[in-house]
Order: structure tokens, then sequence, then C-alpha cells
């Protein structure tokens, strides 16, 4: 175990030792206590955080998600495309056309 130094005013350190003792325990057990419960907070502190952080970049993606979802009035223009030879060729079922045209032969 480490030694801390650390500066009080004289008084105040008196009027700890006597509530220590008051509540049968020593200054540096509570000097301990308090230490432990400081570094516990920061921890569920920065755990909070994290979590707070994650649900709104969950709320944004889930923002997004559904914003991508939703048709536009540009949707169906923007996703028209030039027809190819090949698109023409392999719309519906090709093989009943093949046979059609071979038949007819």
């Amino acid at each position: 175990m480490s030694n801390l130094t650390i500066s009080v005013d004289d008084q105040l350190i008196k009027q700890a030792r006597v509530r220590a003792i008051q509540q049968g325990t020593s200054l540096s057990a509570k000097v301990r206590e308090f230490l432990q419960s400081y570094v516990s907070e920061s921890d569920d502190l920065l755990k909070k955080q994290r979590e707070d952080a994650a649900a709104r970049l969950m709320a944004t993606i889930d923002l997004a998600t559904a914003q991508t979802q939703r048709p536009t009035a540009e949707a169906p223009s923007a996703t028209k495309t030039k027809r190819t030879l090949r698109d023409d060729l392999y719309e519906g079922d090709f093989r009943a056309r093949d046979r059609t045209v071979s038949s007819a032969d």
C-alpha cells in the first residue's frame, strides 16, 4: 500500500479525525473510501457517456435508414436507366421466347 502526502488545514484534519472516530473508523480509511468512490464515479460516468453516445449513434442510424427507405418524388426518375439490348433480351422468360422462335422456323 502506498502513502499519500497531502496539504490540508490543521483544523479540518482535527475535525475529520473526530468525525471518523465517532463513526468507528480512521481518517485514512475514510480517505480510501472517498478515493474509491471517486474512481468508481468516474468509471460510471464514462460508462454512461459511452452508453449515451451509442444510443445517439443508433438513433442517427435509424433515422438515416428510415430516410433512405422512404420513397421520394425523385426516386422513380432517378432509378430509371437507359435500357440496353441485353436488358431486352433477358427480360421475362427468354427461354419460352426462344422456343417459339425455333418452332416457327
